[in-house]
């Protein structure tokens, strides 16, 4: 007599799904944070251990500062808002087969500002302005064909990040070292202001979301505030008007510090994808203060706004913003593993010992090479715990179906 009832056993765990081209280039975060992260680390070991490598015609100083703006920062923001895009807009801007032209012309920028030669230089600057207009494009037309008109004006600012380094490259090429500063701190403040845009609407979002009862104000007015005065202060700075600048940078700076405190940091004390996020705008906010005293006349070190506002501010932000949006997009929890902690505090304590080092002292050199060492283990962390899950689909994106319970037929007694 069969038995009247079956249960099907439970399939084994689905095996990890393969790497696949499509599921990378699905989206602009995927290769392009590990694109900006991997260049973080590599371009912070050549500049400090094998300077001699640096080959191409905008050495030196110039080189690093140049690749640690548009080379890292601006790419990690570039896959950002490609992705937000798509969010805000309903409408992916730029995926497949055009999103790996798009990285390839970064990979060739990046190459050709190593390489010697004014072939290799001309090379990599066309690659590399290709790579920011045709990124602001992209996300323009998105906006545009959507009428999303919240949002209209963030491809402006990528164009902007575009502008400031045809300039910088331009001045780096006449050997114009006054104005290729101008550049560069134009361009901070661009990235800046749009890293305020950013992280005012995201950090809020994120906070309210993960602290049950946590009560943050929108801050609408004051982020309106403070876009006009960074874009104050970016314009003033080009035209050679530093006090006016200092003075609208000294507000941009107050207000993010203002905002930073109604966001209420201790409640998030015990959310890692939080106070992460909130050290970073606090170390934007300082340094736009730093920036702003430097350009009023107070005796400051002429790198120090620089770090502050890049290292202790963009950088740690970064580390934050592409674990926390990761695991988002990947659809995995948004629960932190020992490794992306220790990507935080390595990438903090990468930034003191930075600052530290800067210092003039008989320490100078060690702290260097100890700040050096912290930031390679903060980026490889984050790249040897997010490189698997870059290259597969999404976590959620094939469910095994549920077990089923099947009722076997019932025989009928003979007789």
């Amino acid at each position: 007599m069969p038995p009247l009832l079956t249960i099907d056993e439970p399939a084994a765990a689905p095996a990890r799904p393969r790497p696949q081209w499509r599921a990378f280039t699905e989206m602009g975060f995927r290769p392009l944070y590990l694109a900006g992260c991997f260049w973080a680390l590599v371009s912070v070991w050549l500049w400090v251990h094998a300077p001699a490598r640096i080959t191409g015609l905008l050495g030196g100083v110039f080189w690093h500062a140049h690749e640690m703006l548009w080379g890292f920062v601006a790419t990690i923001a570039v896959g950002f808002l490609l992705t937000a895009g798509a969010n805000w807009t309903g409408k992916n801007p730029l995926r497949g087969n055009a999103l790996a032209v798009l990285c390839g012309l970064w990979i060739v920028a990046r190459i050709g500002y190593l390489m010697p030669g004014r072939p290799a230089f001309v090379v990599a600057i066309v690659a590399d302005l290709t790579f920011f207009v045709w990124g602001a494009a992209a996300l323009g037309r998105a906006v545009w064909v959507t009428r999303n008109q919240r949002n209209a004006g963030v491809p402006f600012l990528m164009l902007g990040l575009a502008a400031t380094n045809a300039l910088y490259l331009w001045a780096a090429a006449q050997g114009d070292y006054p104005a290729l500063m101008r550049y560069f701190n134009a361009g901070l403040l661009c990235m800046a202001v749009l890293t305020l845009l950013i992280a005012r609407r995201v950090i809020p979002f994120f906070a309210k979301r993960a602290v049950t009862g946590l009560d943050i104000p929108a801050q609408t007015r004051s982020g309106h505030w403070q876009l006009a005065t960074g874009v104050v202060a970016i314009a003033c700075l080009l035209a050679g008007q530093p006090n006016a600048a200092a003075l609208a940078l000294a507000a941009t700076g107050l207000i993010a510090l203002w905002q930073w405190l109604t966001w209420k940091p201790w409640a998030v004390r015990r959310v890692p994808l939080l106070w992460i996020l909130y050290a970073g705008y606090l170390g934007l906010g300082a340094g736009l203060v730093v920036g702003a005293a430097q350009l009023a006349g107070i005796v400051i070190r002429p790198a120090w706004p620089a770090h502050v506002i890049g290292v202790a501010g963009f950088s740690v932000l970064i580390v934050g913003m592409v674990t926390r949006t990761a695991l988002g997009h990947l659809g995995r929890p948004l629960q932190t593993d020992r490794s992306m902690v220790a990507s935080f505090v390595l990438m903090i304590v990468a930034a003191l010992l930075r600052l530290a080092a800067l210092w003039p002292s008989v320490a100078s050199m060690g702290l260097l090479h100890a700040a050096t060492s912290a930031w390679v283990l903060a980026m490889g962390l984050y790249l040897w715990r997010f490189v698997p899950l870059m290259v597969r689909p999404r976590a959620d994106a094939a469910k095994p179906a549920a077990p089923m319970m099947r009722m076997m037929p019932v025989a009928r007694p003979r007789g």
